[in-house]
């Protein structure tokens, strides 16, 4: 579960020159994200190293 202050907290600090209405447009996409988007699951797993620890999470829209 994602805290919403938090969330804008980090925003903030990603993109400093932001103003508070677009720092709050988008906590409340990114908010809504698990109502509207559903995680895809068994795609080809990535070869990982401690050097290129990258995690890929792939979503579709529901109901397409």
């Amino acid at each position: 579960m994602l805290d919403r202050q938090k969330l804008e907290t980090v925003l903030s600090k990603r993109f400093p020159g932001a103003p508070r209405d677009q720092i709050a447009a988008a906590a409340n996409a990114i908010m809504g994200l698990p109502d509207e988007w559903e995680e895809v699951g068994d795609f080809p797993e990535v070869p990982r190293t401690p050097e290129t620890a990258v995690e890929f999470r792939i979503l579709r829209r529901r109901g397409f």
